[in-house]
Formats: structure tokens, sequence, C-alpha cells
């Protein structure tokens, strides 16, 4: 049964603030159960670990942590539903009940999102944006849930880049929607790092705004990839000021929440951003 108001105009996030799009941009935290994580963060299935880093990160800031059981590192190899729910549930579980934080679960499978919303997810963040699986919208409508909807494709080739992503989003919000998803639980995301190239996740990046033509709130994952790494000739681990540097431009260009690894320092990146950006000011500031 579909709840009866979008859950985004529900969730409360870091220190019980009410979420609203527009006020300042909401940090996700990024929380890999995969012992094969492209950063090296993976967790693996060290349960009180990923709880602890759990509340690190909603201690830091955090607004919504997002869980993933399957690598989706370049050469990644896939895995089944059965063993991604072995790996995702025991954690998902934990830290549901530690934390006071919405919980995102990373996964493009059906069965894995309704059996991951039953647990305590709230929101379900496919990146393949309804390709790999469209019933995975029928998991989100059923129980009001989010859905973040990614674009991705196989290869590099396109015939117009910005236009072309453009079309491939609207095309899922569209399968969402038709599938039962309110408008308002919705949330797009460009895909930094997949199905393109270096260049072309610049030049995705050098115009965000265009996917606000899309009418869903924007969010962006650029977080030590490996374009970052390119640019710096650096390894996953010390890509932080690149990482730093994408998270204000990609907010300066509309996006609504960013993806994260380092909450303590990108919760500051975008507290100094927003300032500029959205007039956001801190409880007690006083204008001298």
């Amino acid at each position: 049964m579909t709840q009866s108001s979008p859950v985004f105009n529900n969730l409360t996030v870091s220190k019980g603030e009410k979420l609203v799009w527009g006020r300042r941009t909401y940090v996700m935290g990024i929380i890999n159960v995969t012992p094969d994580s492209f950063s090296g963060d993976g967790m693996g299935d060290d349960v009180p670990a990923i709880v602890n880093l759990a509340l690190r990160f909603q201690e830091e800031g955090a607004d919504i942590l997002d869980l993933g059981a399957e690598s989706t590192r370049p050469g990644h190899q896939p895995i089944t539903a059965d063993d991604e729910l072995k790996r995702l549930l025991p954690p998902l579980e934990a830290v549901t009940a530690a934390v006071n934080l919405p919980i995102s679960v990373d996964t493009y499978k059906s069965r894995v999102a309704r059996q991951a919303l039953s647990a305590g997810a709230c929101i379900v963040n496919d990146i393949w944006g309804l390709k790999a699986d469209p019933s995975l919208a029928e998991a989100a409508a059923e129980v009001g849930a989010g859905l973040v909807l990614m674009h991705n494709q196989d290869g590099t080739q396109y015939s117009d880049l910005l236009p072309n992503i453009l079309a491939s989003l609207e095309n899922s919000v569209s399968a969402a929607l038709d599938t039962g998803v309110k408008k308002e639980n919705v949330i797009i995301d460009p895909g930094i790092g997949f199905g393109k190239t270096p260049e072309q996740n610049i030049l995705v990046l050098q115009n965000l705004a265009r996917l606000k033509e899309l009418n869903c709130p924007l969010l962006v994952g650029t977080s030590r990839k490996s374009t970052l790494g390119l640019l710096l000739g650096l390894p996953p681990n010390q890509r932080l000021e690149g990482t730093a540097a994408t998270v204000a431009l990609a907010i300066s260009g509309g996006a609504d929440i960013v993806r994260v690894h380092d909450i303590k320092e990108m919760v500051r990146v975008c507290r100094v951003t927003d300032a500029v950006v959205h007039g956001w000011r801190p409880n007690g500031w006083k204008q001298s």
C-alpha cells in the first residue's frame, strides 16, 4: 500500500532537520558493504565496523546513508540477488536500528529492493535507471519509497551527449511514474563515471544545470572517481581535494544531494558553498 505522502516530504535528516529541497545541499554518505570497492573502503561482512562507520557519518553531519552490497567499480563481477541480500541485510538491519537517518540502498534488483525496504530502507538508488530491472519501480511504488534514477549505459558512444543523457533520464522518470511512483519521490543522477569517458564526465559537470529541465531533485556523485585520479595523478585515497572541488562545482550547477565518502570534509565544503549559492546560514549566525 502506497504511503499517503511523498517520502521526501516526510524525511528528517541531520540533527532532525526537515528535508526541504533548495534550502541547502544534502550529504549522502557511502557505505560499501562489499569486499571489492574501487575506493578501497569496502567493509565486507564486519557488521560492528559498518555500524560504527554509520554512527560516525551521522555525527559528522551526513543527511542520508547509502548502503551498497554489490561493487559497481570498472570490471566488477555481478553477483546474484541471493548473494547481495546475504551481504546487505545484516548490516542494513543493524544500521537502521543504530542511527536516526534515512537509509538508501544501492541496488538495481527489484527483489533486493523489496527486502531492503522491508528491513528499514526508505530510498532505492538504482544505477541503471530501471533499465536493468523495470519492476524495481513497482517495489518503490508499493511502499511510497524514494527512487534515485541514474543515467548509465553500456559503452561511451553518444550522438549528442547532454541531449542523450536528458532523454534517457526522462524515459527513466516516465517509466517510474507510469508504474505508480510519485514524481515527488524521484531524484535523478547524471551518472558521473558510468558509461562516460573522463572528458564526457567533465562536460556533464559543466552542464549540470541542463538536467534541471526534468524538474527533479539532482544527485551528483563524484567522490574519489577515476576522472579525478587522471586529473591529479593520484590514487582514490588521495582525491579529497579533487572531490571537494567537484562538490562545490556541482552545488553551483544545481545539485541537491552529493554522494560522498568523506563526510566531515564534504559537509564543510557544502556549508560554505551553500552560503554563497543558497543563502544558507548556520543557527546563531549574526551579521557584524
